[in-house]
């Protein structure tokens, strides 16, 4: 038989503690958030569909993008236990330079439309926070603008190569004036991805004013106040501001762009150089011999080769050719904490955030883009924890296996299917590459790859 009493007035007294009311409106939704999806749903909510869709979508299928965020969803970790970590040190140095988090801002495009503050929140924040912002040729924002924001921490800058060299040599001179120590030079954008959620939408840069936008403006309106009362949406470092995001890279970059290329600005840059956009082993071992710092592997965010390599999957395969020789980087795809702690532990020198630091600056600005940095720490610092490691450099392979739903078929059964296609009647295909080198390099590249099997597979071990 349970007892029962009247509640004892001093005793409901201590349960009822209530938290004072947080009246800015902006710092309740943000403490709200506990993640980056978290984030990403006030972001939905704040910001007109086209430029929200331009952040959130990637190329064709956008099967890229998935595959990249099941990736680092697959993974198992194996913890430690009875090692006395009560800290973390979540530093390191990278190209060169401290970092105080083993991961960075990277370079997004037509920023200031996602939210005013743009590119300006963005480096500020990275700023305060000790960790490296990378500023786009395609940014909102002028290179001398974003050394003001973040002038006494660690700016880079993401360099197309344009049809007009000289206007790219000129970004580079300007960016080397003004104290950005790394450059990174994109190679994954000879032409634009069909990015088909902008097409669909109309997307284009300045926004244009049509009844769907109107109607969509609505629940919206302090986006469009700012953007209104704002100074002119238009690209910092570009002559053209009109357009599509396709006929602008098309009719800007230059897709022949080459070795040369790299080697002309290698020559004219006084810092660390870096190569974007690396999708292959055998690219990861020609850029080691050419005396580059580092690589991105990064297949754009998905943006532009659909069903293009993981990098994460990629990432054991090139550390273990060439991870001696330079630094290797890698982005797409990172959501979490947990994310940047096995890329690191798989051999990452560093991490790049691109979508997550965007949700952050849509919800809230720059305290947004403060959010989604503490927010990554946070988890960072737990996972470090919960693994019982204290630095980055203690992680390693052994902290990781990766799980893949994707298996590439053996070589011969795939030069079997090309031999029985060959045999059509009727049927012109191009020559295939001769010689063991050809044979060499095709075998790597499928390996590398690991496009999806036709039917979904149980998760299995991949073996490091």
């Amino acid at each position: 038989m349970v007892q029962r009493q009247f509640p004892n007035p001093k005793e409901l007294a201590e349960l009822m503690r209530f938290k004072a009311p947080t009246l800015n409106a902006k710092q309740r939704r943000l403490d709200k958030a506990l993640t980056i999806a978290d984030l990403r749903d006030i972001a939905k909510r704040r910001t007109p569909k086209a430029p929200f869709d331009y952040t959130e979508g990637a190329a064709e299928g956008e099967i890229s993008l998935k595959r990249a965020r099941q990736a680092f969803e697959d993974i198992e970790f194996h913890p430690a236990i009875l090692r006395n970590v009560p800290e973390v040190d979540m530093s390191r140095e990278v190209l060169g330079g401290p970092t105080a988090l083993p991961f960075g801002i990277a370079p997004t495009g037509f920023t200031r439309m996602m939210q005013t503050e743009g590119e300006t929140a963005g480096a500020g924040a990275a700023g305060a926070a000790g960790i490296p912002f990378t500023l786009s040729t395609m940014g909102t924002t002028s290179i001398e603008d974003v050394k003001a924001a973040n002038p006494n921490g660690r700016n880079w800058f993401q360099l197309y190569v344009m049809r007009d060299r000289e206007k790219s040599y000129e970004l580079v001179r300007r960016a080397a004036a003004a104290g950005f120590d790394t450059l990174f030079f994109t190679v994954d954008t000879p032409v634009a991805g069909a990015r088909l959620r902008d097409t669909r939408n109309g997307f284009s840069i300045p926004p244009q004013l049509t009844p769907a936008t109107v109607v969509n403006a609505i629940p919206r309106p302090e986006w469009w106040i700012n953007f209104l009362t704002t100074p002119k949406l238009e690209f910092a470092s570009l002559s053209s501001t009109g357009g599509t995001v396709g006929e602008l890279i098309d009719g800007m970059f230059d897709p022949t762009i080459s070795f040369d290329d790299l080697e002309t600005i290698r020559a004219m840059w006084p810092g660390k150089i870096v190569v974007k956009g690396v999708q292959t082993v055998q690219d990861a071992q020609i850029l080691a011999g050419k005396g580059v710092d580092g690589i991105v592997l990064s297949n754009h965010g998905g943006r532009q080769l659909d069903r293009a390599p993981i990098p994460f999957h990629l990432l054991p395969h090139v550390v273990r050719e060439v991870g001696s020789d330079m630094e290797v980087h890698l982005d797409t795809g990172i959501m979490s904490g947990a994310d940047i702690v096995a890329s690191v532990a798989l051999g990452a020198r560093f991490t790049l955030i691109g979508r997550a630091y965007l949700y952050g600056l849509m919800a809230g600005g720059r305290e947004g883009v403060d959010k989604t940095i503490s927010i990554l720490s946070t988890q960072i610092a737990r996972t470090m924890k919960l693994l019982e490691v204290s630095t980055l450099d203690e992680l390693g392979p052994q902290h990781v296996t990766q799980l893949s739903r994707f298996t590439a078929l053996p070589k011969p059964m795939t030069d079997a299917a090309e031999q029985a296609v060959s045999a059509k009647p009727k049927t012109v295909r191009a020559p295939r590459a001769a010689g063991s080198a050809a044979k060499s390099a095709a075998s790597s590249s499928t390996r590398a790859a690991k496009p999806a099997s036709t039917k979904a597979a149980k998760p299995a071990a991949v073996k490091q």
